[in-house]
């Protein structure tokens, strides 16, 4: 029996049953609308909570609890097991810190355990990516440390893509100037998306139209890969904001290109507060982002 769990945030995206199999540990990611709050609890479905957004309220996002954060994870120090925690980039959210912080004071009391934080750089499955790995890695008998190190050599190679329906929700978080996204929603302009290094958000571009702004995804992808050190049998996911049918469609694009480990996910309320209804994203392993 491993003597380490692995840990995330409910931004990482992964699949519920996935969680449920590996028994993972999440962090709940909070959102709200109005004065009510969810994110623990109390939940919305993705196309209940995206329903709404496309009704006109607009929801916002709150960082972790660092009360919840010390609770489930003197939980797990209280069974004997070290904590391997796989978090939501420190570029984009307090969340990260605020693990590290109660991981820290939590180490004060429990001495003789390890709890190691791996900052992802990333967002939704880009981070879930490296939830997948280190399950993965777990299981093929890797101690906690060698799956540290692993996913760190790894880490600039996990490449996010994506594009928005409506550049307004981008607007509303700062993402793009509000002249950006009035001009571009006049002319049915679709940004794409990525991930810098730095784990930030960055604009790759534009095209016109939703079928081209998919499509460039998948393009975009085949000049990104890195098939000398990372083959078609690693893992490819598809997220998206309550627009199934599209996911399905870049799916089948990947598979096309001879890949067979393909998920598709969701993406997470906390996540879809900035991004909207109709984001649609890929995640790969390739060349340095």
């Amino acid at each position: 029996m491993s003597d380490y769990v692995i840990t995330t945030d409910s931004n990482s995206d992964v699949r519920p049953e996935f969680i449920r199999e590996n028994q993972l540990t999440v962090i709940p990611q909070y959102y709200a609308f109005g004065d009510t709050v969810y994110g623990d609890e109390l939940n919305m479905e993705p196309h209940e909570f995206y329903e709404t957004m496309r009704k006109g309220e607009l929801p916002k996002s709150m960082a972790n609890n660092p009360a919840v954060i010390r609770e489930r994870f003197e939980k797990i120090l209280k069974e004997g097991k070290d904590i391997l925690h796989i978090a939501f980039s420190s570029a984009l959210s307090g969340s990260c810190n605020n693990v590290v912080m109660t991981a820290n004071e939590l180490l004060e009391d429990y001495p003789e355990r390890k709890i190691r934080v791996f900052d992802s750089l990333n967002a939704s499955l880009g981070e879930g990516a490296s939830v997948y790995r280190a399950v993965e890695l777990m299981k093929a008998g890797k101690s906690m440390d060698e799956v540290y190190d692993i996913l760190m050599e790894e880490r600039e190679h996990v490449n996010v893509l994506f594009t928005v329906n409506d550049l307004n929700h981008l607007q509303r978080g700062g993402r793009v100037s509000k002249t950006t996204a009035v001009v571009g929603s006049l002319v049915n302009i679709k940004p794409i998306l990525t991930v810098t290094a730095e784990g930030k958000l960055e604009s790759s571009g534009t095209v016109r139209g939703r079928k081209k702004s998919l499509k460039t995804l998948v393009t975009r992808m085949e000049s990104a890969l890195d098939l000398d050190d990372y083959g078609k049998e690693r893992m490819v996911c598809v997220l998206h904001g309550d627009c199934i049918e599209d996911a399905r469609s870049v799916a089948e694009q990947v598979k096309e290109n001879g890949f067979t480990n393909v998920v598709i996910n969701d993406v997470s309320p906390s996540i879809g507060t900035h991004a909207g209804p109709g984001v649609v994203g890929l995640v790969f392993y390739g060349k340095k982002r």
